[in-house]
């Protein structure tokens, strides 16, 4: 009798233990299931066959620049503000950047007394025309007023709209005589400013040496081949040229170059140097080059 009681206690236990160690296990299943998700990326790239690849919110939301805002400060105001509110991805870290992209591109400034993201030194809005922002996945914003752009990770030219002032401090029109008025245009995708030579020829370089860095580093070439361009902009305009074993963009057969005393984006000095006209800025419109 007292075998059988032992016996029976023994078997007990064993389905004691049996289910506290499932509960154990289940508790810990539980346990991971509980663990908190990834966050999502609060900037990625969305991409549409017509645009390709662009920025995005973690909404899909589009994100675009504005070409007078090329020194790198917002000026969108009044009733600006109202169709393109600004862009701010609050506590950005870099494993909250989505593939394809560099946290080192982005930034924060301060903007009508509101925080607001730059990528590349461009800040970053939505469109919402007449107070409603568009649906995610659209890019109905793109080219509006010739100066609204999707923000793209590859351009390699982007467009700028500022008065244009000389190294002799003075305000310059389009056609390079003394006045005021904004100009809209070229850049690199960091807002410096491109210029061509007046006395080069058709993908003819008649500046640049192959000795006299000194000389070079006053107006260096622009290094770049076509790639991504505003849609403002026709691409087939653009080519690219040898010179002394770099490549140089080319614009209508003009090439490319920056000046070297732009030393913050935005700035337009080389345009009275050494007299207005001798180097201007690149624009859409300007005469094709000749042989």
């Amino acid at each position: 009798m007292k075998l059988l009681f032992n016996t029976r206690m023994l078997f007990l236990r064993g389905i004691f233990f049996t289910a506290a160690l499932a509960a154990v296990v289940v508790g810990c299943s539980d346990d991971d299931d509980n663990t908190p998700a990834e966050p999502d990326d609060l900037v990625v790239l969305g991409s549409t066959a017509e645009r390709g690849s662009f920025l995005t919110d973690a909404d899909g939301n589009t994100l675009y620049y504005f070409a007078t805002d090329v020194a790198g400060a917002n000026t969108c105001t009044g009733g600006c503000a109202a169709n393109w509110p600004v862009f701010h991805a609050a506590d950005l870290t870099e494993d909250l950047v989505g593939e394809g992209l560099d946290f080192d591109d982005f930034g924060t400034i301060t903007a009508n007394g509101a925080s607001q993201t730059t990528y590349k030194g461009w800040p970053l809005y939505y469109y919402a025309p007449g107070g409603v922002r568009e649906a995610a996945g659209q890019t109905t914003g793109e080219n509006v007023g010739g100066v609204w752009f999707v923000a793209k990770p590859d351009y390699t030219i982007q467009l700028g709209r500022v008065q244009l002032i000389g190294a002799d401090n003075k305000h310059y029109t389009g056609d390079y005589t003394e006045g005021d008025g904004p100009v809209t245009y070229f850049t690199d995708a960091q807002g410096r400013t491109l210029y061509t030579f007046e006395f080069d020829k058709k993908n003819k370089n008649n500046y640049t040496s192959e000795t006299d860095q000194a000389k070079n580093a006053i107006w260096p070439i622009f290094e770049a081949t076509p790639d991504q361009v505003p849609s403002a902009l026709d691409k087939t305009l653009f080519g690219s040229i040898d010179v002394f074993g770099k490549k140089q963009l080319t614009y209508k057969g003009w090439p490319v170059y920056y000046f070297g005393s732009d030393t913050q984006r935005g700035q337009t000095k080389g345009v009275s140097v050494p007299q207005p006209g001798i180097w201007p800025v690149v624009v859409k419109d300007a005469e094709a080059a000749v042989d």
